[in-house]
């Protein structure tokens, strides 16, 4: 029965409506999994088996009738903790929130439900969300699928590594500097970081307003780039909750379209250096990309080094402002974690009136200088950060004779949740302790179509999403 659990999410929906597997079948092998290995990965906060086993005999009943609910019939899927499930709780890792539990389903659950999917549970976070190791003081830490030394990422990471582990067949995270794609890449899955808007963020915690409603998204997750893009049809379109929100259909990239596309691509940004498997997982993308057709050449966009330090006034210095009057007060219940983004943030004093208007226009001129730059080469391909997963709570590493702190390794990300375009990670290597690396497909505003259907031609070429040995 484990077996079921590594099946692809878009086989497993075949197969229930072809009667070749019932919903419940693929719920108990799941919950069975979780059982089995969630006390070691500490990936779920919350699994609803008696919610699950409900949803999974009326997903059944459905087949019997002849009916297919959905594109996600019977599939199991989990939901990161920060979004609202009715009835479970929704504790976004702080003690704030200890036993909140959420009164109604957010849109993108809803969206889930509604195409058949079987909601497991909900999964892990850093405290509020704000760091890429997943561990917090109401649950602990998350452990890397494959090496309990090593951390899946975040703040998405007990998401990433429910699916890896095959506890989940796809979910939802979400991403305001990396925390889809990081731990995509970390755990050897693929991550979509939308465009603002493209899929709502209603229902989500801390709420998606101001600053943040400008880099922070909700995002899919899976094993397969054809599941994340199955999870994106699903869960994409308008929503009046979402102030970002904007009516763009579904538009599939014809064949034709795709083998038009010309490609840009760097190995590192000339500031922070990537590890020397990095670099080969890079190439390999090329030189898949080229086998493909596409004209692909090297460039490195000089707009990056600003994006990334606007990047830090949005979410570093204005998060800072936004979750000071929460913590006030309470720092004795307060994760080491947070604490520390918050000295971070906090280091250089707050926003004025004046440098917050500043910082609002350099981000709309950097925008369109980089957007302009796009019209000749519309898909950028780079990593998604200088090293592969990393041991808990390290913070710095040296990496090509260099040094990499804490804050600089994950800029490869960051980047476009500053200038507002949608990145898909998708595996492509590992390193030399077989941890996976993923490479980062960039696309212009409001196309992740066009993001997902160059994935696609690299996971091709690399030979898709495989088991490792240690799983």
């Amino acid at each position: 029965m484990a077996e079921l659990c590594f099946l692809s999410a878009t086989e497993m929906a075949r197969r229930v409506r072809a009667r070749a597997v019932s919903p419940v079948e693929l719920a108990q092998a799941h919950l069975d999994r979780i059982a089995q290995e969630n006390p070691n990965l500490n990936a779920y906060v919350q699994v609803d088996a008696a919610g699950a086993m409900q949803q999974a005999r009326a997903a059944e009943a459905a087949v019997l009738r002849g009916e297919v609910l959905g594109p996600l019939h019977g599939v199991p899927v989990s939901v990161k903790s920060c979004i609202s499930v009715k009835g479970l709780r929704c504790e976004a890792g702080t003690l704030q929130r200890k036993g909140l539990v959420a009164e109604c389903d957010a849109v993108v659950v809803q969206r889930l439900r509604t195409a058949g999917a079987v909601i497991l549970g909900t999964t892990n976070t850093p405290e509020l969300l704000m760091a890429w190791e997943t561990d917090n003081l109401l649950y602990g830490r998350t452990n890397h699928p494959q090496s309990s030394e090593h951390s899946p990422g975040g703040s998405s990471g007990g998401e990433a590594a429910a699916i890896a582990g095959g506890l989940s067949a796809g979910g939802v995270g979400s991403d305001g500097g990396g925390s889809v794609r990081v731990p995509a890449h970390f755990c050897g899955i693929c991550g979509l970081k939308p465009t603002p808007g493209r899929i709502p963020s209603t229902g989500h915690f801390p709420p998606s307003g101001g600053p943040f409603a400008m880099i922070g998204v909700v995002g899919p997750m899976a094993r397969t780039v054809a599941d994340t893009r199955l999870l994106f049809q699903v869960i994409s379109g308008h929503n009046e909750g979402d102030t970002s929100s904007a009516p763009v259909p579904y538009r599939e990239v014809s064949s034709e379209a795709l083998s038009r596309v010309r490609v840009a691509y760097f190995e590192d940004d000339g500031r922070t250096p990537v590890t020397p498997d990095t670099r080969v997982a890079v190439k390999k993308a090329v030189a898949a990309l080229r086998a493909a057709g596409h004209e692909v050449i090297q460039f490195l966009p000089p707009q990056l080094e600003a994006a990334r330090q606007l990047w830090w006034q949005f979410f570093g210095v204005a998060g800072g402002m936004i979750l000071g009057p929460m913590l006030k007060g309470r720092e004795a219940e307060t994760s080491p974690f947070l604490l520390q983004y918050m000295e971070w943030a906090t280091a250089n004093g707050p926003h004025t009136a004046h440098s917050l208007l500043e910082m609002w226009n350099r981000r709309d001129t950097l925008r369109t200088e980089f957007f302009a730059e796009m019209h000749e080469f519309p898909v950028l391909l780079c990593p998604v950060a200088a090293i592969p997963a990393f041991r808990h709570s390290e913070r710095s590493w040296s990496v090509e004779g260099r040094d990499v702190g804490y804050l600089d390794a994950w800029s490869y990300t960051e980047f476009f949740n500053l200038l507002g375009n949608p990145g898909m990670v998708v595996p492509m290597h590992q390193s030399a302790e077989g941890l996976p690396i993923g490479v980062q497909v960039v696309a212009p505003p409001w196309q992740e179509e066009l993001a997902l259907a160059v994935a696609g031609e690299i996971e091709s070429a690399s030979g898709g999403w495989t088991r490792p040995p240690r799983l």
